[in-house]
């Protein structure tokens, strides 16, 4: 599990300064305790500081989850940074954005913190605690029948900050004054317990356990324990005697109590409950900690040691406890590879791997291999086949030909199974700085990153988790790269065509659309090039003839009117380049077109209509067809195909809609009478430019739909 220790020590980052400024400090000891033993523990771990940039700290490193897998967790030992009920703000906070957490909610913090409000639910519960009065201002009258000696501490504040043993009015006055003006709240005056002081530690819910009660030996001194003694200023040490040395009977009380507390405060998975036990061994709370200190030589850790817990087996114990509180089970649930479900096996082998997705994609990405680049496609195809014969498939000599395509099968072969689609090059515009690969909470940046890097992970971990439940062997699949898609798989198509021919299913892994869609309509598209050849003019005849440049842009508004939304027919002019000689206007204008159309005849009628707009008596013009991706149309045998996705969608709760594009692929090579859906890779935005990216929950939820998918294709 991904663990991130949260806590506060030296940040001030955040927008203003202003209000009561933490002075609880956690040990940096403490901290690097903590981390070590959680990753003994086998735990992935990081540590930060909780300051503005919690969230984002805190989406990076446990990006959203996938239904049934569990998100990380944090390791809360955050006293908060300024203002008030500082211990509630990183639980707020996590509970707003929705990530599990050690230790109590917000509300038993709250609770905990107020001493005042703590003691009157105490006194509703019939636990025992001492007599005690607010004093909203110095001045404040004492209640009568309130002996002295009393203690007078703030409010609000933990750690003994500004606890004074007073023993007269005077004392009490003066006391009272010094917290008002250091800390700006009421005080609480409660009678001093002469006595022994006990704390019981608990650890778990539903009840918590509750460690034997330790004893503070206080020495010479003060029988209380102070902020001086906490924080070693005082000179003397605090000796915790554990189990403490009171009779059994009492020792069963003050766990009883302790455990009663717990509960009555909201308090969840540990917790610290301070007690005074006077000469007749009366016991009395006076407060509940809520986040116990975690030092090596505190009365918690001590108790803990005593039932077999050092400080590792604890802290690990603790995120267990967490655990089993959101989850119900302390560890997830044991793998048994002879009878648990497959999809189940496959969902935990995909999503215990989230990382080296990632870090696939980002070898992927370092691969440069842009579609006029040999060496790099080359070197992207070695990469490729180490991964899939690694897995176990094997080269398919007929369907290979490189470097234009590459093609796998498992030992079942392809014929009547599964042919998975996608391509190694990156089609950028030469003269781009290639684009390194980094991440943001949401998602990954790289060259290629969604158009071919996302899909060859997703295809790789689909793979393996079919390899880890024994299922890619029995399964008749194949997997086709080809390398020119940037020359619009000119070379390539002969193959996959005849792959696709052997196929009943064809997926295309081109990329997702950011409406978590998959495509099962694509138009075709033709491409064009018009070049217009006129006379050379001089700058002293264009007034008197046209130019040709006028005479181009006013056919092509002739040819922008054949567009036809209804038809499914768009025309677009995507470069236009002169000629001229000097001292002459251009005499040569070529223009590149693209066509965008659904059905072939309605291309034939426009292709035709496009050249009678041209028309004759102008200047010399040819309009050559350059290329033709043919459409996929939404067919009728696609509809068992589209419904096997949906129900995969379904059982892991991965958004998925029908969509259809402009654009065109390799989709539409596939036989007519072969089922085929486009759009299977990750989520991808801003795909052919510099800031493409893929969503890096969709990277994970598009490698399950996969996988889901041809598991359903082993059960047919």
């Amino acid at each position: 599990m991904r663990v991130a220790v949260v806590y506060n020590r030296d940040s001030r980052n955040v927008i203003n300064l202003f209000g009561m400024p933490n002075q609880e400090k956690i040990g940096l000891a403490t901290i690097k305790r903590l981390t070590e033993a959680l990753r003994r523990g086998g735990h992935r771990v990081t540590a930060f500081e909780a300051d503005k940039e919690l969230i984002s700290k805190l989406e990076s490193f446990m990006p959203r989850v996938v239904k049934g897998e569990r998100p990380g967790m944090v390791f809360n030992v955050s006293y908060g940074l300024q203002g008030q009920a500082r211990y509630t703000h990183v639980p707020s906070i996590l509970e707003m954005i929705g990530i599990p957490y050690v230790a109590s909610g917000p509300l038993g913090h709250s609770l905990a913190l107020d001493k005042v409000v703590t003691k009157m639910i105490l006194r509703q519960n019939g636990i025992p605690t001492p007599e005690f009065a607010v004093l909203d201002t110095p001045e404040t009258p004492i209640p009568a029948g309130l002996p002295y000696p009393m203690v007078v501490k703030p409010k609000n504040e933990a750690v003994s900050f500004g606890l004074a043993v007073v023993s007269d009015e005077d004392e009490l006055r003066r006391s009272a004054k010094v917290i008002f003006d250091r800390f700006g709240q009421p005080v609480l005056a409660e009678q001093y317990i002469e006595g022994r002081e006990i704390n019981v530690g608990l650890l778990g819910n539903g009840p918590p356990e509750a460690f034997p009660p330790v004893l503070l030996s206080f020495g010479d001194g003060p029988q209380i324990y102070t902020y001086e003694d906490k924080t070693g200023r005082s000179g003397r040490q605090i000796q915790p005697v554990c189990p403490a040395p009171i009779s059994a009977q009492s020792t069963e009380q003050a766990q009883e109590i302790a455990v009663r507390t717990f509960t009555a405060l909201g308090l969840y998975d540990c917790a610290r409950v301070d007690m005074r036990m006077d000469a007749d061994d009366n016991l009395y709370v006076l407060e509940a900690n809520s986040l116990p200190s975690l030092g090596e030589h505190g009365s918690y850790l001590v108790g803990a040691a005593h039932v077999g817990l050092d400080f590792g087996a604890f802290v690990n114990r603790l995120v267990e406890v967490a655990s089993a509180r959101y989850f119900g089970t302390p560890q997830p649930p044991p793998v048994d590879a002879r009878a648990a479900d497959r999809s189940e096996r496959a969902f935990q082998y995909i999503t215990q791997r989230r990382d080296a997705m990632e870090r696939s994609l980002q070898r992927w990405v370092q691969v440069s291999s842009r579609t006029d680049d040999p060496l790099g496609l080359s070197r992207a195809a070695e990469r490729a086949d180490r991964i899939f014969t690694e897995v176990g498939m094997r080269s398919v000599p007929e369907l290979t030909d490189g470097p234009e395509a590459y093609t796998w099968e498992t030992v079942r072969g392809l014929e009547g199974g599964v042919l998975l689609l996608a391509h190694i090059d990156v089609p950028v515009v030469t003269d781009w700085v290639r684009q390194g690969f980094r991440r943001d909470p949401e998602w990954l940046y790289g060259e290629g990153v969604g158009r071919s890097r996302g899909p060859l992970v997703m295809l790789e971990y689909s793979l393996r988790a079919l390899r880890s439940i024994r299922g890619l062997r029995r399964l008749p699949l194949g997997v086709m790269l080809y390398a020119d898609e940037g020359r619009d798989a000119v070379q390539s198509r002969p193959l996959i065509r005849q792959a696709a021919e052997r196929a009943d299913h064809v997926l295309v892994c081109r990329p997702g659309t950011v409406g978590n869609g998959i495509l099962t309509q694509r138009r075709g598209s033709r491409r064009y090039e018009l070049a217009v050849e006129g006379d050379r003019l001089s700058p002293a005849q264009i007034g008197r003839r046209r130019t040709v440049v006028d005479w181009t842009c006013e056919k092509l508004q002739s040819i922008g009117a054949l567009n036809s939304p209804r038809k499914r027919i768009s025309i677009a002019a995507l470069d236009l380049r002169t000629e001229r000689h000097a001292m002459f206007v251009p005499h040569r204008v070529e223009v590149s077109l693209m066509m965008s159309y659904l059905q072939a005849a309605q291309a034939d009628e426009t292709e035709a209509a496009m050249r009678a707009a041209l028309g004759r008596g102008g200047p010399k013009w040819h309009l050559d067809r350059l290329d033709d991706r043919p459409p996929m149309p939404d067919r009728p045998n696609n509809a068992a195909l589209v419904e096997a996705l949906e129900a995969a969608a379904v059982r892991w709760e991965i958004p998925l809609e029908r969509e259809s594009s402009a654009w065109p692929s390799v989709a539409g090579l596939v036989p007519a009478d072969t089922a085929v859906v486009c759009g299977m890779a990750p989520v991808t935005r801003d795909r052919g430019t510099p800031d493409e990216a893929v969503q890096r929950i969709s990277l994970v939820q598009r490698t399950l739909l996969l996988t889901e998918y041809l598991i359903g294709q082993l059960e047919r």
